[in-house]
This record gives C-alpha cells, sequence and structure tokens, in this order.
C-alpha cells in the first residue's frame, strides 16, 4: 500500500468519524412546557440601536439565538422557563450577559454593549496573568473570533501578516513554501531557518523542537478564540524563544453543546476543513478541533526560467487535536490534550519533497491556594519524524539530480510551574519555573552524481532550565511599573557526528562535540503612565537572549543552488533593547490610536552567512554557513489605527518603518552597514470592514512590503510589493454563512525568494465556502 494511499485513507476515516463525533456533542435539546415570551432591544452607550447583534437566551438545557432587526429589537416567543440568562454580541462590541426572570409571562429586557477598543481586550501573554491591554506597558495587540473568521487569507501565518512587522524568514507563505522558511520574526530582528518569536497554543510551544520553525496548520483556525501577540522581547517571562516576542493561540473551551465548521473550496485544486466541537457534561469538558488542507499548488519560478524539471508546489495537511478537562471545585481545573498533526510537501521539482509526522500530549491543572494565590502546572511531550530530499538542478532547468536525503527524528519533553497572587488591590505578584530538554539527530544519505556517496549523522541533546518572577505595582490610578526577572541556563551535551564513506569506500569517522552551558539573565523594566482617561504613555526596557537549535548547529539544508551548513560552535543571541509609545483615544472611544518607537541591539544573532571565494569549493553551488554575525541593531517606529465610522463600518491599519542594520562583524567587515537580510524598511496594512443589518458583510485588506535583500551580502534585492485581499459573506440561514474570499485579488506576481534563481509569491486565490454555528459565534 503507497504512503500517498495509507495518507488519503487515514484522512478519510478522520473525517467519517469526525463528523459522527461531532454531530453527537452538538445535539439539539429537547422541548420542553411552560412557554414564555421575551423580548428587549440592544443598544450602544449613546443609544443607539445595535443592528444585527446575536442575542442568546439560555436557561438549563434550552439554548436559542436571534439576530436584532433595523431597530436592535428581539424577540423569543416561546422559552420553556421564568428565567435564566442572555447574552448580547455585536461585532465591535464587548459582549454583555445579564440574568432574566420573568412572573407574569411576559419580560422585556434592555441591553447596552460598550465599543470595543484596542485597549480593553484582555491579553494573558504580555504579563502571564490576565490584564487589559490598556493595563500592559508594551506592545501588545488582541485578535478575537471575529478578526480571525473576517479575514480571506486561508493559513494562520498569512492571517498574521495584517499586523506590521509580522514576517516569516521569508515572503512565501505556509500553503507553498519549505518548512525552513517557515519561522517567525517581529519588528526587523529577521530570523534564519529558527523562529526568535515564540509561538504558543494555551501555552504549549509550537515551535519545532530540533529546528525552530512552525507548522502553522497545527492550530485548526475554528479553534480559536484569540490570538495575542506582545511585540517586543519577552525572554524575561518566556526564555529562550522569545527573544522578538510573544505570539499565543488561545483555544476555545466549550460553555455548552457547541459546534463551529468551515469549509471551502478554491482554484489550484485546494479544499480546505476546519472544525472545533465541544460539550460539557457535569464537571467534564470535552473538545475536539480538526484541519484538513489540500493545495496542487503552482510553479514557483518565472515562466521565463522554467525547464522540464519545475512542477508545482502543492502542500496537504491534516491534524486531530483532543482535550479532555475536569472541572475541580470552584476555580480548579485538570487538563489533559492529546494531538496529532502530518503534512507533506512537493516543493518545486520531482526530487524535492519534505514530510512530518508527530503527536503531541500535555496533562495540566490549575487550582486555589485561598489566601495565598493561585498555582498551575503542566508536563507536555511530543515526538516526531521529518524526511526532506535535496537536488542539484542543471543550469538549463531541465534535469536534476538527488543531493541528500535526511530523516530526522526529535524528541521533546517539557514542563512548568507558575504562582500568581494578588497583594492586596493594587499589586500582583508571579513566579514560576520551566524546564526543556530535547533530543534529535539528522541522519543523511548523500549523493554525488545521483549515486550513493556517503552516510552521515549528527545531533545532540539539550537542556534548558528557567526560573522567573515579575511584579505587577499600581502605584495609584495613573501609575503601573511591570518588573521581571528571568535567569535561564542552557545545557548542549552528548553531541556527535559519524560518517560512513560508501563511494569510494572508506573508514567511518566519529567526531564528538565538546559539551557546553551557557546562562542568561534578562530583566525587563516597564512603566505606564495615564495623563487621561483617553492618553496614556508606556516605557520599556529589556534584555533577551535565544539559544541556537540543533538544526542550526548541526544540519545543512538547500534551496535551490544554496547550501547552508551548520555550525556546532554558534553561541546563544543576546539582545538589548527598549520602547517608547503612546496610546490614545478619542471620540468616544471610536478612534483608538497606538505608536510606538523601538530600538533592539543583538550581539552574536545567527545567520546565513556566505563564505569567502576560497571556500567555495563546489561548482554552481553558493556555500553558506551558519555563524553569529557579530551585532546587529533594528530600530523604528510602530503605528497602529482603528477608527469605528458607524455600527456598519470599521476602518483599521497599521505602519512600520524599521531601520535593520549589520553594526559589527569582524569577520567580514565588508558586511558592515548593510541591511539584515530579508528585512524591509515599509510596510503597512490598511483594512475596511462592513456589516449590514441583513447579515451581508465584506472586508477588504491591503498589504505592502517594502524592498528587502535575499542574503547578507545585499547583492539579491527584490522588489516592494503590495496584495489585495477580500472576504464577502453572507447568513442565509439560521447559523449558516456563506462567502466567497480572495487572496492576491489583484493577482499581483512579486518576488519571494532568490537562490539565486528568483522564485514568486502566489497568484490569486479564489474560493467559496460555508461556515456553520451552533451554539458559539
Amino acid at each position: 500500500m503507497s504512503t500517498q494511499f495509507q495518507r488519503q485513507l487515514t484522512q478519510r476515516t478522520i473525517f467519517l468519524w469526525l463528523f459522527l463525533f461531532a454531530a453527537f456533542f452538538a445535539g439539539v435539546p429537547g422541548s420542553l412546557a411552560q412557554a414564555t415570551r421575551v423580548d428587549g432591544t440592544v443598544r450602544d452607550a449613546s443609544g443607539a440601536p445595535v443592528a444585527g447583534a446575536q442575542v442568546e437566551i439560555r436557561s438549563g438545557a434550552f439554548v436559542q439565538t436571534h439576530t436584532t432587526d433595523s431597530a436592535g429589537a428581539f424577540l423569543f416567543e416561546a422559552v420553556p422557563a421564568a428565567g435564566g440568562t442572555i447574552l448580547a454580541r455585536a461585532p465591535g462590541f464587548l459582549s454583555a450577559e445579564s440574568e432574566w426572570s420573568v412572573s407574569a409571562g411576559v419580560t422585556h429586557l434592555a441591553l447596552v454593549l460598550a465599543v470595543e477598543t484596542l485597549r480593553n481586550r484582555v491579553t494573558v501573554t504580555a504579563t502571564r496573568t490576565e490584564a487589559r491591554l490598556e493595563d500592559v506597558p508594551g506592545s501588545s495587540l488582541v485578535l478575537n473570533s471575529d478578526d480571525v473568521a473576517g479575514t480571506a487569507a486561508l493559513t494562520l501565518d498569512d492571517l498574521l501578516r495584517q499586523i506590521p512587522g509580522f514576517a516569516l524568514f521569508r515572503r512565501s507563505g505556509s500553503r507553498t513554501a519549505n518548512p525552513g522558511s517557515q519561522s517567525a520574526s517581529l519588528r526587523g530582528l529577521g530570523s534564519s531557518a529558527a523562529s526568535r518569536v515564540l509561538i504558543l497554543v494555551d501555552g504549549l510551544p509550537l515551535n519545532d523542537p530540533f529546528a525552530g520553525w512552525i507548522f502553522w496548520g497545527r492550530v485548526p483556525r475554528e479553534s480559536i478564540a484569540a490570538i495575542e501577540v506582545q511585540r517586543s522581547g519577552a525572554s524575561d517571562l518566556y526564555g529562550s524563544g522569545a527573544l522578538a516576542g510573544v505570539i499565543q493561540f488561545r483555544r476555545r473551551s466549550p460553555e455548552r453543546s457547541s459546534l463551529l465548521l468551515e469549509t471551502s473550496y478554491g482554484n489550484e485544486h485546494s479544499p480546505d476543513f476546519s472544525l472545533w466541537t465541544g460539550t460539557r457534561a457535569g464537571r467534564w469538558d470535552l473538545a475536539l478541533a480538526s484541519a484538513a488542507f489540500h493545495t496542487s499548488g503552482y510553479i514557483l519560478v518565472p515562466e521565463a526560467v522554467r525547464g522540464a524539471v519545475d512542477t508545482a508546489a502543492a502542500s496537504e495537511h491534516g491534524t486531530l487535536d483532543l482535550t479532555v478537562a475536569r472541572r475541580i471545585g470552584e476555580t480548579g481545573r485538570i487538563t489533559s490534550r492529546g494531538q496529532y498533526y502530518t503534512e507533506s510537501r512537493e516543493n518545486g521539482t520531482p526530487l524535492q519533497t519534505n514530510d512530518i509526522a508527530l503527536g503531541q500530549g500535555a496533562v495540566g491543572g490549575s487550582g486555589s491556594l485561598g489566601s495565598l494565590g493561585t498555582i498551575s502546572a503542566r508536563i507536555n511531550v511530543q515526538a516526531q519524524t521529518y524526511h526532506q530530499a535535496f537536488s542539484s538542478i542543471a543550469a538549463n532547468r531541465n534535469s536534476e539530480t538527488l543531493t541528500n536525503r535526511q530523516t530526522i527524528p526529535a524528541q521533546r519533553i517539557g514542563g512548568g510551574l507558575q504562582w500568581t497572587r494578588p497583594a492586596g488591590k493594587l499589586q500582583t505578584l508571579v513566579a514560576g519555573v520551566e524546564a526543556e530538554e530535547v533530543q534529535g539527530v539528522t541522519e543523511e544519505q548523500l549523493y554525488s552524481g545521483g549515486l550513493l556517496s556517503a552516510l552521515s549523522n549528527a545531533g545532540g541533546r539539550q537542556r534548558m532550565t528557567g526560573f522567573f518572577a515579575e511584579d505587577i505595582v499600581r502605584l495609584n490610578s495613573a501609575w503601573i511599573l511591570t518588573a521581571a526577572l528571568r535567569y535561564d541556563h542552557w545545557r548542549n551535551y552528548d553531541a556527535q557526528a559519524a560518517r560512513l564513506p560508501i563511494a569510494p569506500p572508506g573508514p567511518a569517522t566519529l567526531t564528538p562535540f565538546a559539551e557546553r552551558t551557557e546562562g542568561a539573565l534578562n530583566p525587563r523594566l516597564s512603566i505606564l503612565r495615564r495623563l487621561s482617561s483617553n492618553v496614556s504613555l508606556t516605557a520599556s526596557a529589556y534584555r533577551g537572549f535565544r539559544a541556537p537549535t540543533l538544526n542550526e548547529l548541526y544540519r545543512s539544508f538547500r534551496v535551490g543552488n544554496v547550501l547552508t551548513r551548520g555550525n556546532d560552535a554558534l553561541r546563544a543571541e543576546r539582545l538589548t533593547g527598549g520602547e517608547a509609545g503612546v496610546m490614545a483615544t478619542a471620540l468616544r472611544q471610536k478612534l483608538d490610536l497606538r505608536g510606538t518607537f523601538f530600538w533592539n541591539e543583538i550581539v552574536n544573532p545567527v545567520a546565513n552567512v556566505t563564505l569567502a571565494p576560497a571556500l567555495q569549493t563546489i561548482p554552481n553551488v553558493i556555500l553558506r554557513q551558519k555563524q553569529n554575525l557579530g551585532r546587529t541593531r533594528s530600530l523604528g517606529i510602530e503605528l497602529d489605527a482603528s477608527a469605528r465610522i458607524n455600527s456598519s463600518l470599521d476602518l483599521s491599519g497599521g505602519y512600520q518603518f524599521t531601520a535593520a542594520t549589520v553594526r559589527s562583524f569582524p569577520a567580514d567587515t565588508s558586511l558592515v552597514g548593510l541591511w539584515v537580510a530579508q528585512v524591509p524598511r515599509h510596510q503597512f496594512t490598511i483594512q475596511g470592514r462592513y456589516a449590514h443589518r441583513s447579515g451581508l458583510s465584506f472586508i477588504l485588506l491591503g498589504r505592502y512590503g517594502g524592498g528587502q535583500f535575499e542574503d547578507d551580502q545585499n547583492t539579491l534585492f527584490m522588489d516592494p510589493y503590495f496584495t489585495l485581499n477580500a472576504q464577502l459573506s453572507r447568513h442565509i440561514g439560521k447559523g449558516l454563512q456563506a462567502f466567497v474570499a480572495a487572496e492576491n485579488l489583484l493577482n499581483r506576481r512579486y518576488t519571494v525568494g532568490m537562490t539565486p534563481v528568483a522564485t514568486l509569491g502566489s497568484p490569486i486565490l479564489a474560493r467559496a465556502g460555508l461556515r456553520f454555528s451552533y451554539g458559539e459565534r
């Protein structure tokens, strides 16, 4: 049985029992007796009616949802109870929930929704405890579930590109890019194959344990309740990996039997499916999330240089995620989670492919210690096997020969403990400990002239332990002071490389690598000053670090005719940074503005450095190596704005200017003053969202990326680009919505990589689909 057939059979089996599972948990409540009439209105703080608001009434097992009319009115004719709760939600507003009861058989309710601004959204990521954005003295953003649903982007990395400053290693997206291009960066700090941003899913790391890149398909869109973004160094709370910041996906938690489903089909033979379903049974919570995607892709290189070897870059992935939780007492909770993920890719030629299969499990709990505060703990394990094949392509692109076939097994085990305690009404203390161990090896079959020439493997173990503490002090209503400190210890051990020549045959060699350790002490001090109820000033200073991954230390990889080698002598990156900003609201909180100046300097950043001509020993191949690139600096400004024009129209946008340059590199002074590779000077986004009371909505998002260099020597320049995404949707029935969406609506073809042959970004991707919700959204 072929691997492809097995994969298709597995996916079809998953889909079958997935729908059965969803149908079971989304069962409709049975009928009850004794009817009550409940009506009312939903208005904003100024008294204007809110049309199109979702109003949900609950009483015991009974749940029903209505949509307000043009006057903001709603009516429930036959509620089989005399009391319960009612919840009103509308895009751009904070939800409002209240209790209701009736003794005469009829009741009228008046619900008032406060405008949701960027400032009053809640984040957990910035301080590792709940805080409103207006109380966070740093550059943080929160995208809610409406923001996630209201975008034409099909993948999560493309969704995040609406945030200026967010970038992958290359311009390409996860739909068609090699995993080595899918690491994340913020504020122009750049990245290599490893991400300088820590990506979390409810506290669990999404970064690959061996390489540090991100498999974005692991998070089903429908499972996301919010996305929290901390856009400055966060090693003071999160340690290695959070050098440039943290992005955390917060998953939904069931409050009742619920089902969310989105499915679509687009050109390039691109079906997509995402599902989340959950229920409560007594003290037990169950949730299941799944996603599947396939695309036949497109040919990456321009038509003028294509040869017989060029084929479409295709990909597919599938994931299944099950969570079981039990509530203990009033605030305690124990949660267990398991996930399986598989992905395969064809990278633009017949021989260049990669795939992965991984499983992850986690157990965690939280509870109250009474007057001593709260405590939470978790432990997680992950095991995976990754395969990749590289080739050498002839100059006329009519043939290719296999050069390297890799198998990379890796495992991770980690855990953490956190204690949080309010110290009076004006102070919050946070402390904790985290530990992680990673083991991995790259097992390689090396080819010369298409024939097996040698066997090679290299790898080792990494162990990291961190201790952190934070003190949040509200000096008075106008001042908030936050101080944090973390110490991390990094150890690299049991590392070695082995090689066995095959053609011509020769003796095996074994090269042990010396054990290495480093420590890092990373403080942070932040201040927020409220000048008025509408204006606040913020300032922060911080330090950070990132340890090199096993991939950077020991593995080589090839993109086109560029071969990049690992470096077992790499040292940890060290960052010193600061920022100052202003937050303001105006026009009765309908206009939200934020501006931040930032400055970051990294010592020993890991970069792909082109070797000197004397070391270019392979014909027609550009040799690079992972090296500590002396010192780099990234400084700039970021601006964010959102405006609620009226109850139907919202506008938002953002801009970032970044000057990222090499400040020092004694090994090659010719690089000093050059731009950091893969970092543009200018980025901006603009978005308009229109929602009519009839259930019709339209969203338009424009994104601009300035010119940037592919390489460290600044010889391969990629021009600026602009793309336009759009989505049109309409409610067509109870809980059912139809939509059409298009990415790169203008079908602009722009360069995303140069190896040195140019590779192009995706052409227009148009799709149509359905969304269904029961008990949620």
